[in-house]
């Protein structure tokens, strides 16, 4: 069975971390509404631009779900 994008970005959380990808996953573990079963880019995409003021562009999405994708494919 296929992860979530959710479920795959809570892997990549870290407290101490600095870097944009664990600071998306961690403001993303807090964010109560997010499409937490989506699989889909776009349903993602369309909510954080409409809700994700935590996240500053989505280049940093479009980066994450890229490694997402990658990582299903093993």
């Amino acid at each position: 069975m296929k992860r979530s994008f959710y479920q795959w970005l809570m892997t990549q959380k870290n407290p101490d971390g600095k870097d944009e990808l664990a600071n998306f996953a961690n403001n993303a573990a807090l964010d109560q509404s997010f499409p937490k079963q989506s699989e889909d880019y776009h349903e993602v995409a369309q909510y954080l631009e409409l809700s994700g003021a935590y996240l500053p562009n989505m280049d940093i999405f479009d980066q994450a779900f890229a490694a997402y994708q990658a990582m299903d494919q093993f």
